[in-house]
């Protein structure tokens, strides 16, 4: 998915990913990730999340990354937040309180940045991504991450030739060949949510879970 792909999809206000309440997996399982106490979290292809706002009631510092300076502009707004605005080779840097996001490409950011997270929660990142960007950025972000990072990813799984994505089928065989060599891996939890997705049944979809997952860098 090229960066235009997204800008339009906001520009057009089709955000059907976008949710109107934290993800109930990372509420449920944030603390299995043993992340520490008030460290810095990034949060990959961000939107505008409530998830962003959890993870920093939860004592965090928020590390969001977006494309679509209208995702930016909304989160902020919407919760009546004015930010503080500059800029580095990442990209332009929106603060307010303990959310940070960067508007720019979570392929191309700095080490520092990335070294100052000990943390990755991956909701819409993986999924919005096909095959082979996954690859692309499971190298550009995960794989430059510093041992002992701790990471929560949400993923979906479908019969991939019954739908195009985004979002996209990433599978357990998947997550093992992208993360499996680099990180401990432990599945928390799947559920089959397809009777809660009347969008997914109305293309016909056969069959959709979601599965969290826990990883740990090892190397």
């Amino acid at each position: 998915m090229q960066p235009d792909f997204w800008q339009q999809r906001w520009q057009q206000g089709r955000t059907g990913f976008h949710q109107d309440r934290p993800t109930p997996l990372l509420e449920r399982h944030w603390a299995s990730v043993h992340a520490p106490a008030g460290c810095r979290v990034l949060v990959p292809l961000c939107g505008k999340s409530l998830d962003m706002l959890w993870l920093a009631g939860q004592g965090h510092a928020v590390l969001g990354v977006e494309l679509s300076p209208i995702a930016v502009q909304q989160f902020f707004t919407e919760h009546g937040m004015t930010p503080g605005i500059h800029t580095s080779p990442s990209g332009t840097h929106y603060t307010c309180g303990h959310i940070e996001i960067v508007l720019g490409d979570a392929f191309a950011l700095e080490e520092g940045l990335l070294a100052s997270c000990q943390a990755i929660y991956d909701r819409a990142a993986l999924i919005a991504l096909p095959a082979g960007m996954r690859r692309q950025y499971a190298h550009a972000v995960y794989a430059r991450m510093a041992p002992g990072t701790r990471a929560l990813v949400v993923d979906l799984e479908y019969p991939q030739n019954e739908k195009q994505g985004p979002p996209f089928s990433v599978d357990a065989a998947e997550m093992r060949a992208l993360f499996g060599e680099r990180w401990q891996m432990e599945l928390l939890e799947r559920l089959d949510i397809l009777e809660h997705q009347p969008g997914f049944q109305a293309e016909g979809i056969s069959a959709l879970h979601t599965s969290a997952w826990r990883l740990e860098k090892t190397m």
